[in-house]
């Protein structure tokens, strides 16, 4: 139940205004028993439908509280290039303004550019540009424009104030003159200087001067459409959530999150669970912003969950000992952070399809176990783990590696079905929990039989454009399909249907890819596809057509494991692919790899080598009966047993 009855409305003028009767009642009743999914998707026909985001704002974002100069960004950016890890976004906080303003404003609010740190913005962001990394400025408006800003007397002259009076000019969201002096006056021109969005950083309260108006949910409103307002480019937001219709206003900053194992934990839950009110797009302190004890293996692991979140940001506090730069890290945890940025950028052909999927049926990206297996009790009992879009479940570690087993646990659902892990190709049969057990650099994450999931190829530094090369990983075990969208990744034409969905296709005895429907000057004019046949066995035919005609494929089939990679150059976007594979069949059960299984974490164990040596003599007993490890004394403790147990439990079958 959703009681509208004292929101606003919207005047003749297009201005919000109380409602002309306030014994008005306005309630919505959504009654949809488990259907959840159908429930989100009508709560946004009514309150408004969720717009397609910008691609750019998928890749990796830097932010910190810190008075950086232009110099030390630009050498900042570089250093990121250097060390591999790809960047869209810089995030400018408040210090690119004047501070310091030598009358009562507090300096929290600022329009002119400090320029003892940025002598030449312009060059500051047209060298980001260059670069292929979009920006923001941070916000807080609500102390109004006063007489030390350089748009002073203009707003003053806008507003018929006296410049002489250096009277400060009160923020009045309420007040259409303000608001259009606001706009035109203090943040076109920096968009005109390159400004690219806005990160809106209200957090004073909720009064206006209109009885109703939130001022966090006005400002949300207008700087939405205002960043649209030529109608060609696609706007969108950075900033808090107002409430219910939010959703309208992409994308969301959560918080002031404290740096702790705790806030990690809540995070998985929070994002998953804002869906229900169709808030998908969440933009995470990733690391943690404030106070806590920095820990190398916590931030680690942060990331990882950034990858699997709607928004990657790294981003901290104005303290020189909390610092995100991966490479400042401790050396055990550089590498680790790098290849979750680099797998990040890897993602988002996948990601942005599926903001695609949020626009058009309103279904965000992460959502909870419980919107496809209502009926299952456990699907509303694992907090830690969600659908990340249509093909894979994301269960990210949160908690520490254990100092005995030196592994990270997470207990995870798997519904019914075969399903694999998406990195080893592990297979598990679903319908049951299962305990996951993980080094640092293991995340899991989990296809269903039949996905489908494209991937642009690993670099260290690249764009975020449409690829020239897809990375397709197909899980072939049952029928499955996957469309993927594309278009300019930034402008409104994608309304004028300026954008092209590739449909592939699995089926029971080959793979399509169908030609591209729509716009296909969107997409590259030649692809290369490497699709990956993920845990088959080695088919003993292959056949390849592109529009009806045979062609030769390159084939290479990893024994280890047990993928089948076929590469194909120069495919148009036009061209419909058939690949033939006979007989696709299911490369399980294996040879019981349990024993090599235990070896490998009898290495990462710390435990005394002499033990390590007796359990490795005797894995054929232990296999048959775990419970000998008990009798190896106090050295052997009950995390190393339950590791051991988890791997001797999980034979494939």
């Amino acid at each position: 139940m959703v009681d509208d009855s004292d929101s606003l409305v919207f005047n003749e003028q297009g201005w919000l205004a109380s409602r002309a009767a306030s014994e008005n009642i306005d309630f919505y009743f959504f009654g949809y028993g488990h259907a959840y999914a159908q429930a989100v998707q009508d709560f946004c026909r009514v309150s408004g439908q969720i717009p397609l985001i910008p691609r750019y704002i998928l890749g990796n974002w830097w932010s910190r509280y810190w008075a950086y100069t232009q110099q030390e960004l630009i050498d900042l950016m570089r250093d990121f290039q250097t060390h591999e890890i790809p960047l869209s976004v810089c995030i400018v906080d408040m210090d690119w303004h004047t501070t310091s303003t030598g009358n009562t404003s507090s300096g929290w609010t600022g329009y002119t550019w400090n320029r003892d740190l940025f002598p030449d913005p312009a060059s500051f962001m047209a060298w980001l540009h260059q670069h292929g990394i979009r920006t923001a400025l941070n916000l807080h408006p609500a102390d109004g424009v006063y007489a030390h800003e350089e748009h002073y007397a203009d707003m003053a002259r806008a507003l018929n104030v006296d410049p002489a009076s250096q009277q400060p000019i009160e923020f009045d969201i309420a007040d259409p003159e303000f608001m259009h002096a606001y706009f035109e006056i203090l943040h076109h021109p920096y968009e005109a200087l390159g400004v690219d969005f806005w990160w809106l950083d209200w957090q004073q309260g909720t009064r206006s001067k209109l009885s109703g108006l939130d001022p966090l949910m006005g400002l949300n409103h207008l700087h939405f459409y205002d960043l649209g307002r030529t109608g060609s480019r696609r706007p969108f937001i950075f900033s808090r959530w107002f409430g219910l219709g939010n959703q309208r206003y992409p994308i969301g900053f959560s918080g002031d999150s404290v740096v702790s194992w705790e806030s990690l934990a809540f995070q998985p839950y929070f994002t998953a669970t804002a869906s229900n009110v169709a808030y998908g797009w969440w933009s995470h302190d990733i690391g943690g912003h404030m106070q806590g004890s920095e820990d190398g293996e916590l931030y680690a692991r942060w990331v990882q969950f950034g990858v699997f979140s709607p928004i990657l940001r790294l981003h901290s506090t104005n303290n020189p000992y909390q610092d995100r730069r991966p490479w400042a890290q401790d050396a055990q945890f550089f590498p680790v952070i790098r290849d979750a940025l680099q797998l990040r950028q890897q993602l988002i052909p996948y990601i942005y399809s599926m903001a695609w999927r949020n626009h058009v049926d309103g279904l965000p990206l992460i959502t909870p176990m419980y919107y496809e297996h209502p009926e299952a009790e456990a699907a509303y009992r694992c907090p830690q783990q969600y659908r990340f879009g249509s093909e894979l479940i994301a269960a990210p570690y949160t908690s520490p590696l254990d100092p005995d087993t030196r592994l990270s646990r997470q207990q995870v659902w798997l519904p019914d079905g075969d399903w694999f892990n998406f990195f080893t190709g592990d297979h598990y049969s679903g319908d049951r929990w299962i305990t996951v057990y993980g080094t640092l650099d293991e995340i899991p994450v989990f296809a269903q039989a039949g996905a489908i999931v494209p991937l642009a190829p690993r670099a260290g530094w690249s764009g975020v454009d449409n690829p020239d090369t897809l990375e397709v990983h197909i899980f072939p075990q049952r029928r499955g399909r996957f469309v993927l969208y594309e278009d300019d990744g930034e402008t409104a034409a994608y309304q004028q249907g300026r954008f092209c969905l590739t449909a592939f296709e699995m089926r029971e005895a080959g793979f399509i890819i169908e030609p591209g429907q729509g716009d296909v000057s969107q997409v590259p004019p030649s692809r290369a596809y490497r699709l990956i046949f993920r845990r088959i066995a080695a088919p003993a035919k292959i056949h390849l057509e592109v529009n009806g005609v045979s062609r030769d494929a390159q084939v290479n089939y990893v024994e280890g494991a047990q993928d089948l990679v076929i590469e194909l150059p120069g495919i148009a976007p036009t061209d419909r692919v058939e690949l033939t594979l006979r007989p696709i069949e299911p490369a399980w059960p294996l040879a019981d790899r349990r024993a090599a299984r235990c070896r490998h974490r009898l290495w990462i164990f710390r435990m005394e080598s002499e033990s390590k040596s007796w359990i490795d003599q005797h894995l054929d007993e232990i296999i048959d009966d775990v419970n000998q490890l008990r009798e190896l004394g106090p050295g052997v403790k009950d995390a190393h047993i339950a590791v051991l147990r988890s791997v001797i439990e999980e034979k494939e079958v």
